[in-house]
């Protein structure tokens, strides 16, 4: 495996790294030492003994356990219980880390990993857009280990924790997971009587409710419901106001009995105010008010979200059981949006003409002498109404057994899903000054143009009103069958290996054609993902691995057109190799995680200046990553990562691309979390987040800056109530936090300083 043309000290670092662990854990072994509660559960803890890869074993926690940042097993059948027994870099972002930072939504819960940013994707800038590894994953979210596709963004009231594992993963999850996997586990009943209600209000003016119960019903059966309310301003900026709220409920029968069955439904209705930034101008974004918006008061996106699931589990016999998983999604957005589409000049006649939004050049000298007072800015309505449908079954069988003194643990799997997705797109065009911004019979939806330094914000002019445009209607069908083996050569080795094999099947129709949109687009793609690895476990407290998997996206993935001039694109091909290792110190409750790796990506696909897709390029990542999580002692814990990221289009995805950095991707990463208990009931916390510059745009014409970003918290416990005070952005740092690749590429200013009060009542 090739790695990073040049090594920076971090990386050194976790080169020593691995040459020095094993000879101290090595010391370690050989002081005799009782078993932690980690390592007692674990697969690999004791020679000649496992763990059923399905049914796990009931953990009790504690009260310190609860608060713990570490020690996570994972929630996913496809991977074992035991993290350190899966070849690849898993992140667990519990709900005690969440609670501590004051995240509420998964783009905030997300930030605790380094190589993950927020952005725009292909089909529209609408909820949680994310790109992991400098790719993009915006449909590789899942909800429970269900895809949950849809666009809409995500709360964490309903969520127990948040799984990222990195690297592709298509071999377990199926189409796309270039840059990894989220997925987002949901709270789940049990036998233990609990509830909490909070409350939280922040000096932006919003205002928060969550509420969680948990009961059981017998000896054998529990149900959970967890609710939030939340309505004001997200955020210093304007135009950020938001009124969410939300319901998640499950029952589960059969708790600690061969069958277990578990009935889930979460509800959860948004009216946000969509935020698209503000638009390059000289090769940056243009330094205007940080809390400036270019949208319209009326603007608005509501989302309507269904999603139910139904998990049947059956433990045939010891070591074989199965499991049976039905999820339906159905997410309705209404979406009415208004971007910051050029800047330019008004002729004294009201002609506006646009400066070049940076995807060919930077705007000439001439240009940039000119007074920001001078400029005025072209808004861009974005509006639509989405349906997005999606019903998938998962059969899993889980079993373990021997060939002679090899054990195996088998994975087998089968699934059927179908998609199906309508797009109602609406313009609103209009004038600026008097003079028409549109062409006759056009359907831009230039609304409007302000002035760049003082942007008309009331509701949309009534001299452009909204008129329907294409109607794309798609639909997709997924059928594949998988198998993984885990194969235990010994207590120190094991190895790894899977295969998957898709059959994809996607149409798509629009009512309105053009030369870039076609009347009709249908794709079948037939795909094999491997997975392969080796594990060196020396002792039970550390582990090494190294690994190779594939992934595939194909070109209508998203259900939106990416097609070349004629049909759709062959689908996007990956690989990677990854080499770490993962260690367990303090009897099991510091974990610290290293590993290397490289995503090589080809036919990559890019968005031409005529509209149209070219999947012609190859980018290569070669990246470094190191993590911490747990406690350091019992009073301070830690939860943190590091990332380097050396990314490079080494064949041009579109003209002017060859030999750069791929959007939204900085080249080192990293995020910090800590919390010290003073004292039984006072417990201080603080963190920060950092980012290397990123460029807003695949030719690199739109820079944005480097940032580090400080949050702190002081917290006060008592047996039934918690206060918490929490202060985001503490030094009020003027950053770009999501990036947006269209038009140039827009980039979404951070907010200022602001703080959050919460009171959480246990039941």
């Amino acid at each position: 495996m090739r790695l990073m043309r040049r090594r920076t000290p971090v990386a050194v670092a976790l080169l020593g790294l691995f040459a020095s662990l094993p000879a101290a854990f090595a010391q370690q072994a050989s002081q005799p030492t009782a078993p932690s509660a980690a390592s007692s559960s674990s697969p690999s803890s004791a020679a000649g003994t496992s763990v059923p890869g399905t049914l796990r074993e009931v953990q009790v926690q504690g009260a310190q356990d609860k608060t713990g940042f570490g020690a996570n097993p994972s929630s996913l059948n496809r991977l074992p219980a035991d993290l350190r027994d899966a070849p690849q870099s898993v992140t667990v972002i519990n709900q005690a880390v969440m609670q501590s930072q004051g995240a509420t939504s998964l783009a905030s819960a997300l930030r605790n990993v380094p190589g993950l940013t927020i952005g725009g994707a292909e089909g529209g800038q609408i909820g949680t857009n994310i790109n992991l590894n400098g790719f993009s994953a915006r449909t590789d979210i899942f909800l429970d280990g269900a895809r949950d596709r849809a666009q809409y963004y995500r709360d964490t009231f309903a969520l127990e924790s948040v799984e990222v594992l990195m690297g592709p993963s298509s071999m377990l999850f199926g189409r796309g997971s270039t840059g990894g996997v989220i997925n987002q586990v949901t709270k789940k009943p049990s036998l233990t009587p609990a509830g909490e209600v909070s409350l939280s209000a922040s000096t932006t003016g919003l205002v928060r409710s969550t509420i969680d119960i948990n009961r059981p019903l017998s000896d054998t059966s529990a149900f959970r419901i967890a609710a939030m309310g939340q309505q004001g301003d997200a955020s210093t900026r304007e135009q950020t106001k938001l009124k969410d709220f939300g319901l998640d409920a499950s029952l589960k029968f059969g708790i600690n009995t061969p069958t277990q069955v578990t009935l889930s439904a979460l509800v959860q209705h948004n009216r946000d105010q969509p935020d698209y930034g503000v638009p390059p101008l000289n090769g940056h974004p243009v330094k205007v008010d940080r809390n400036l918006a270019y949208g319209f008061s009326d603007d608005r996106t509501i989302s309507d979200i269904r999603a139910f699931s139904a998990v049947v589990q059956h433990k045939l016999t010891a070591d074989t059981s199965i499991r049976n998983q039905t999820q339906y999604n159905d997410v309705t957005t209404d979406a009415r949006e208004t971007a910051p589409q050029s800047i330019g000049t008004l002729s004294a006649k009201g002609v506006f003409t646009p400066f070049s939004t940076g995807t060919t050049a930077v705007p000439a000298a001439a240009f940039t002498t000119l007074p920001l007072e001078s400029l005025w800015v072209r808004q861009q309505s974005h509006d639509r109404t989405i349906h997005d449908k999606s019903l998938f079954n998962l059969t899993e069988l889980n079993t373990k057994f021997q060939t002679g003194s090899i054990k195996h643990t088998l994975l087998a799997g089968f699934e059927l899903g179908h998609d199906t997705y309508d797009n109602q797109a609406y313009y609103r065009n209009g004038s600026c000054a008097g003079v028409a911004l549109n062409p006759a019979g056009g359907t831009s939806g230039y609304a409007t143009c302000s002035p760049l330094l003082a942007p008309y914000q009331g509701n949309t002019p009534v001299t452009a009103p909204s008129l329907p445009g294409n109607l794309a209607t798609a639909s997709a069908t997924t059928v594949a069958g998988y198998v993984n083996d885990t194969i235990e050569l010994n207590p120190q080795w094991k190895l790894v290996g899977g295969v998957r094999q898709d059959h994809y099947r996607a149409n798509i129709r629009n009512t309105v054609t053009s030369a870039t949109t076609l009347a009709a687009e249908n794709q079948t793609v037939d795909f094999t993902s491997v997975r392969a690895g080796a594990i060196w476990q020396p002792t039970p407290e550390q582990s090494y691995y190294v690994s190779y998997s594939t992934s595939f996206n194909p070109s209508l993935e998203q259900l939106v057109a990416t097609t070349g001039s004629t049909q759709p694109l062959p689908p996007q091909k990956n690989k990677a190799y990854e080499a770490g290792g993962k260690w367990d110190m303090n009897d099991g409750n510091l974990s610290l995680t290293a590993a290397a790796f490289q995503i090589t990506q080809t036919n990559a696909r890019s968005q031409n200046s005529d509209g149209t897709y070219s999947a012609t390029g190859t980018v290569r990542v070669n990246g470094v990553r190191a993590g911490v999580a747990g406690r350091v002692t019992d009073k301070l814990q830690l939860f943190g990562a590091y990332t380097h990221l050396d990314a490079t289009i080494t064949q041009g995805i579109a003209p002017g691309t060859l030999g750069k950095t791929p959007a939204n991707t900085p080249k080192d990463a990293a995020s910090l979390w800590a919390t010290y208990a003073i004292t039984p009931e006072w417990e201080i916390g603080g963190g920060t987040t950092y980012s290397a510059k990123r460029f807003a745009n695949n030719t690199d014409l739109v820079q944005v800056g480097g940032y580090a970003r400080l949050d702190a918290m002081v917290a006060y416990h008592q047996p039934k109530y918690d206060i918490r005070l929490n202060v985001f952005n503490l030094a009020n740092r003027h950053y770009y936090d999501a990036l947006i690749p269209s038009d140039g590429g827009r980039a979404v200013p951070g907010s200022g300083r602001a703080a959050t009060v919460s009171f959480t009542y246990h039941l």
